[in-house]
């Protein structure tokens, strides 16, 4: 999030406006653009779990004329994790250490234009598990979750192109991704007499290359699109066991590779017009099609082929000036594809998905633009419904616990959002928001019958969030938030749940034209929750079916300094 000048967050499918296809939403992150004027900023960051944090942004014009600017940022991280590893005596088993560089260049006289390139590189540990849910970690082999990734893109608008403006957007990326993890999360004399280790690596090496084209004029857009990935994965599964209760061993070596390439080409437009009297119509529609191939070291070949399609159709009405009433039908789309590694046979391939959506709402202005308050209702179904499902293959064997993506018949939620911003005075702005989800699965489901009548996973049936933020007239501020979740399932493959939870966040601090000093503080009540949860048995030498969770973020307190420059 440093030096990023804006975020976005569309909800439902985004496939009539942008290049790729987005099922449920879309979150939008904008770089700070390259302006002509010379700035910059520099950022410290010191806080709990030694955690030291250093931005540098600055930027300007490259030329007298001032038709080509530049803006370069650069963040790196470094902390502990909030993980201890008594045996290993280290503090960072899981830590963190990210280093992200971004690089825009603008341009423009007969083309408008921006190059943007991005580097990042991260080595972080992954040491997450522990066998009695703590922050406590007893690996001996700690893994890692590491990416190397470079990624450019070019965007040229070209304006007065008949009655509109054509737009190209040209981006490739590559990326190396290691990932590994102590399966047995323990070490010699965790199971003893019984011996248990295993440890699981995997390497990815991903290749993204996208062109799209977009035209666009007062009453429609029309735009076609095209991205090539290409994959490489390899694996290695290993470990010994030994019980000498029942004078029982095995050993597993289990390498494995794959190769995966699809190509997707899409059209798609986006129509909106005004009816008169306050009314508008809008319009969308995007077909898609996509081939893969796919072949591993198993002996598995598929060259799965799909069309796909998608779009939306809304209207909106202003019922006065200060209330606006909209509906909408949408549908959205995710393509099929494979589960990569060790699977079972029949959950090797899965189909696409298709979700209908219908929604209703008001968004309203009071108090001279002083208080906004919107209000939605929803109703969503799914056909085909694509669901992450978790399984183990053997039961003395955690590397053969894995995650594949399964289709079931269909579920249905029902919903309602209300978001409220106040402006209560020149100094003081509240906010607070409001979300209820209901549905889940409504029949029965044949590869899960305890599915039947039961949540979503990860929907918990409330969602709470407010705050408030003073600023003074000396430049001094303060903010205090409060988020809220009730319980929430924590996969499709078994019905454990997750307990409800409130988290406060605060800061304080002085702002003037060229420094921000702040001081911040995250889970100030240091609440215990979970923000994943497995089912699973993982102690030699019954292997009990037991829920191991893995923790959200105990309390942070942190100082961060900012000059403006």
């Amino acid at each position: 999030m440093f030096d990023v000048q804006s975020v976005d967050v569309l909800r439902g499918p985004q496939g009539g406006r942008y290049g790729a296809n987005a099922h449920g939403g879309l979150i939008y992150l904008r770089s700070t653009d390259p302006v002509a004027e010379r700035n910059g900023k520099a950022q410290l960051t010191v806080a709990d779990d030694d955690a030291r944090t250093l931005g540098l942004a600055f930027g300007g014009a490259l030329n007298d004329r001032e038709t080509v600017s530049f803006r370069l940022s650069a963040q790196k991280h470094e902390s502990n994790g909030f993980r201890d590893n008594p045996y290993l005596g280290r503090r960072n088993t899981n830590g963190r250490d990210e280093t992200g560089v971004r690089l825009g260049v603008a341009f423009g006289e007969s083309v408008d234009g921006r190059l943007s390139v991005v580097y990042s590189k991260i080595n972080n540990g992954y040491d997450a598990f522990a066998i009695d849910n703590s922050y406590t970690m007893l690996s001996d082999k700690p893994g890692q979750d590491a990416q190397e990734s470079v990624g450019a893109s070019l965007r040229l608008d070209w304006d007065s192109v008949g009655a509109g403006e054509l737009t190209s957007i040209t981006a490739i990326a590559s990326s190396d991704i290691d990932f590994s993890f102590d399966a047995d999360w323990g070490k010699d004399d965790s199971w003893a007499p019984v011996l248990y280790d295993y440890i699981s690596l995997s390497d990815r090496q991903l290749d993204t290359f996208s062109q799209e084209f977009r035209y666009t004029t007062y009453l429609c857009l029309f735009g076609v699109y095209a991205l090539r990935l290409e994959e490489d994965f390899a694996s290695i599964n290993a470990g010994d066991y030994y019980d000498p209760g029942y004078d029982w061993a095995d050993s597993l070596f289990y390498p494995f590779d794959s190769r995966y390439a699809s190509t997707n080409a899409a059209v798609f437009t986006q129509f909106n017009t005004e009816l008169g009297n306050g009314s508008r119509v809008t319009a969308g529609l995007r077909v898609e099609h996509r081939r893969a191939d796919y072949s591993d070291s198993d002996g598995l070949d598929a060259s799965p082929s799909d069309t796909l399609w998608g779009g939306d159709l809304g209207i909106s009405h202003d019922l006065t000036d200060e209330v606006t009433g909209y509906a909408m039908l949408s549908r959205g789309y995710k393509a099929g594809g494979f589960n990569l590694g060790l699977v079972p046979d029949e959950w090797r391939l899965f189909e696409d998905e298709a979700m209908w959506t219908v929604e209703t709402g008001l968004k309203t202005a009071f108090l001279g633009d002083a208080m906004l308050l919107n209000t939605s209702v929803f109703h969503s179904w799914r056909e085909d419904q694509q669901v992450r499902a978790s399984f183990q293959l053997v039961a003395n064997d955690p590397t053969s616990f894995g995650f594949a993506t399964v289709n079931i018949d269909g579920g249905t939620t029902w919903g309602a959002e209300a978001d409220l911003r106040w402006a209560a005075s020149d100094s003081i702005d509240v906010y607070a928001s409001a979300g209820l989800l209901y549905g889940g699965f409504p029949g029965s489901v044949e590869q899960f019958p305890w599915l039947e009548n039961r949540d979503q996973a990860h929907a918990p049936r409330y969602t709470l969030a407010g705050g408030i933020a003073w600023t003074g007239a000396s430049g001094l501020f303060a903010r205090l938030d409060m988020t809220a979740r009730d319980e929430f399932y924590f996969d499709v493959s078994h019905n454990q749940k997750s307990k409800s939870y409130a988290l406060l966040n605060a800061r304080v601090g002085y702002e003037s034209e060229n420094w921000i000093v702040h001081l911040w503080g995250r889970n100030l009540g240091d609440k215990y929750y979970a923000v994943r949860g497995f089912y699973f048995g993982n102690e030699p030498p019954d292997f009990p079916d037991t829920l191991y969770t893995r923790l959200g973020d105990p309390r942070q307190v942190g100082l961060t300094l900012e000059r403006r420059f």
